[in-house]
């Protein structure tokens, strides 16, 4: 199969220009690292920069309401720490599973872009 991939990415690469082939090169599969690097290029940057931020804050408030929780004999206060720790974490989940649409749209976005440059490729050889 990665033959194929490999032959088909090679006949494509052979009938475009070298500055459509330099884009189609850009938009090869990226690494994990490479992926989260993208969503601080991406048009919406900011947002991912003050989630970042909000992410550091809950999970340094989760650590110290267990840290609480775990130091407390007080029922009362066992549940209001637990309460505190779960809204917390859920903060941390939410805001990580943002940050993996956002990784997982972005890579369905090159890949469209990838079938463009394939179908106005096949196009131009046709007429």
């Amino acid at each position: 199969m990665k033959n194929d991939m490999k032959d088909i990415d090679r006949l494509i690469k052979e009938t475009l220009t070298k500055e459509e082939a330099k884009f189609y090169d850009e938009l090869d599969e990226q690494n994990l690292l490479e992926m989260i690097g993208g969503l601080f290029k991406s048009r919406n940057s900011w947002i991912i920069i003050v989630m970042n931020i909000v992410h550091v804050i809950a999970f340094i408030l989760l650590v110290y309401c267990i840290v609480q929780f775990l130091n407390t004999d007080n029922t009362n206060e066992l549940i209001k720490w637990s309460v505190a720790g779960f809204t917390c974490m859920s903060f941390v989940v939410m805001l990580k599973l943002f940050s993996w649409m956002q990784m997982d749209k972005n890579a369905l976005l090159r890949e469209i872009k990838r079938l463009e440059l394939q179908v106005s490729s096949l196009a131009g050889k046709v007429s």
